[in-house]
């Protein structure tokens, strides 16, 4: 993750509150399908719980990611493993030494933080080996549509500058276009609803938005955020929340593409 588009990322609750991101990642490993030694790159790795499952299953694993705090997390946790702090735009061969180039590629939920997605797939292909493989799951068009349409909705009421657009959410033919002018064969691709329940009862939205969408509030002042996080709720308890649950409007854009070039 970059230090433009990334969040001051607290791992603790990240791994508690929010697990469901590397628990659903699970499938993603299952499509990776990684066989024994074969090397594998976890970009955006979070606090490595991914990269972890990579390494039971019998691959020579590297995870990264840009966050100091995610990454010292990663360790403590997984030792065994070698992870490297980076911004996912500018590594190359020379960042990994003698385990790259790799043979495939892994990322969940981390892409759709990166602006500059030309420059992530330059790197991509410049780590990964020709007939290598790309796979990875990132939110897709229209994720947590109904949420950032209320925070919007709630920001112009009150008149404050509204915000830029935080996140990367492609279509499947955004992204397959974009992959394809790198090189890759798109080989799978597939946009899908999944409604996530939060933990925290109550309090799950406004801990989801605390962790997720700092981008989300534009101008508004520190001091007012609780106030616009109370109306929002207020705005999304009909449609998103049902017997003490927040369920958040997840839509994730998951692909397998082969590097030909």
């Amino acid at each position: 993750m970059t230090d433009e588009t990334a969040n001051n990322w607290d791992s603790a609750a990240y791994d508690d509150s929010h697990s469901f991101v590397y628990e659903y990642g699970s499938n993603v490993v299952a499509l990776l399908d990684p066989a024994p030694g074969e090397r594998v790159l976890d970009l955006g790795c979070g606090t490595g719980h991914l990269t972890a499952r990579i390494e039971e299953m019998g691959a020579d694993v590297v995870g990264l990611d840009q966050s100091a705090e995610m990454i010292e997390t990663a360790r403590e946790a997984h030792p065994e493993i070698n992870f490297v702090r980076a911004d996912a735009r500018h590594v190359d061969l020379a960042t990994f030494g003698e385990r790259a180039p790799f043979d495939a590629v892994f990322s969940n939920a981390a892409l759709h933080w990166i602006d500059e997605q030309d420059a992530v797939l330059d790197a991509v292909t410049d780590v990964l080996r020709p007939g290598g493989r790309f796979v990875a799951e990132l939110g897709g068009s229209g994720n947590v549509g109904t949420i950032v349409n209320a925070l919007s909705a709630e920001i112009d009421a009150r008149e404050y500058d509204p915000p830029s657009e935080p996140w990367y959410f492609p279509t499947v033919g955004e992204h397959a276009s974009t992959l394809e002018a790198h090189g890759f064969e798109v080989r799978y691709a597939r946009l899908f609803d999944r409604p996530t329940e939060l933990d925290d009862g109550a309090n799950g939205l406004a801990a989801w938005l605390e962790m997720f969408g700092d981008r989300l509030f534009g101008s508004v002042p520190d001091d007012d955020r609780d106030s616009v996080v109370a109306a929002v709720e207020d705005r999304l308890r009909d449609d998103l929340y049902d017997d003490g649950t927040w369920t958040i409007d997840y839509r994730r854009l998951r692909f397998v593409a082969v590097l030909t070039e």
